[in-house]
């Protein structure tokens, strides 16, 4: 196999090196190639997102991110800024399907600001679509009126081809677990959701087992607080889903602790935290690696089609949490604080090899 790797910006090349020793621990350190995205694409290259990167994660089976963005590229301009770089790869290699598991780790109980009897074991999968919507769709950008006056303009779009892409997604990945589905829009306003709502509807009909239902972003959002073990599967556009899982990921104590997987067609994908790269910890071993370790688990999952290495660095991760080591952001009385170095090398040393 031959991956990616993809460090970033912030902290994005220390939570990648903890990635990388798991890998090292398993004997798959030769199977990573190092490329410069984001702000460190743009230091190097003139771009945040290089050619030469590009051909690697396109030649790549799977690609392991870091994070990218820092205060200091703010006023480039915006197709230079260390985002666009993302975005671009995104679009690039149609990773349309974007999985955002929010699980509520039983040591981790008490990190959450929400009443343990709301979050215990608490287990959500956000599949978020991550190609289309008001990231991409055209025309945009600030231009300026009849009035001479400064206007900007982002357009929400979906075709239907989209929206029936990452309904079965979300319908195939319901069946593999409780057979619930969420489908969260804003219908009753926004006609991109009106049309994203009547795809999902018709999709489900394909998939009878399922039990669908439909929620407005603005009460999906509330019910994620006030009673977040209703949902089980959501599904939802770029916007929302970015919204929704950041949400979410409080729920279990701390972004820190959120992976993803964004995935084609053919489940090759690019994984990473949900976290961003926090440049006001970059460079102070402060930062929770947990969230890219099991983003590294879920590529072993959903592209190499590996459970026992999931199961394997994800039971690596629990018994680090169970054993009480803890870094800043999920720290709490009683527990062992640790750096994000020292958080990685407690992994690898409860990884049963």
């Amino acid at each position: 196999m031959k991956i990616a790797v993809l460090p970033g910006d912030g902290i994005g090349p220390e939570i990648i090196n903890q990635a990388v020793k798991v890998l090292k621990a398993i004997n798959l350190e030769d199977c990573v190639e190092y490329a410069p995205i984001g702000g460190a694409g743009f230091d190097e290259f003139n771009d945040p997102l290089p050619k030469s990167t590009l051909d690697l994660a396109i030649s790549a089976d799977a690609i392991l991110l870091g994070a990218v963005g820092d205060w200091k590229y703010d006023k480039l301009p915006r197709d230079m800024r260390p985002e666009r770089g993302l975005l671009r790869i995104r679009k690039s290699l149609n990773l349309f399907a974007n999985l955002r598991p929010a699980i509520m780790f039983s040591e981790l109980i008490h990190a959450s600001t929400l009443k343990s009897e709301f979050v215990s074991d608490l287990d959500i999968m956000i599949i978020r679509e991550l190609t289309g919507d008001i990231y991409f769709g055209e025309p945009r950008g600030i231009s300026k009126n009849k009035k001479n006056e400064r206007e900007g303009l982002n357009t929400m779009r979906y075709s239907e081809p989209e929206i029936i892409r990452i309904a079965h997604v979300a319908f195939k990945t319901a069946l593999k677990r409780s057979k619930k589905l969420c489908s969260v829009d804003k219908a009753n306003v926004l006609e991109a959701t009106e049309l994203w709502r009547e795809v999902v509807i018709q999709i489900g009909k394909e998939y009878p087992e399922v039990e669908l239902s439909h929620m407005y972003v603005d009460n999906a959002a509330m019910q994620l607080v006030k009673n977040p073990k209703q949902f089980d599967v959501i599904v939802t556009g770029n916007i929302f889903g970015d919204i929704l899982s950041d949400q979410a990921s409080m729920l279990t104590g701390s972004i820190g602790m959120l992976p993803s997987a964004s995935l084609d067609a053919k489940n090759k994908g690019m994984y990473e935290p949900s976290h961003g790269s926090a440049p006001d910890i970059a460079g102070q071993d402060k930062a929770n690696p947990l969230a890219t370790i099991l983003s590294l688990a879920m590529m072993f999952k959903y592209t190499f089609n590996d459970q026992n290495k999931f199961n394997l660095i994800e039971n690596a991760v629990k018994k680090t949490l169970n054993d009480g080591f803890r870094t800043e952001d999920i720290f709490s009385k009683g527990t062992n604080l640790v750096g994000c170095e020292e958080m990685g090398n407690k992994v690898i040393e409860r990884l049963e090899v």
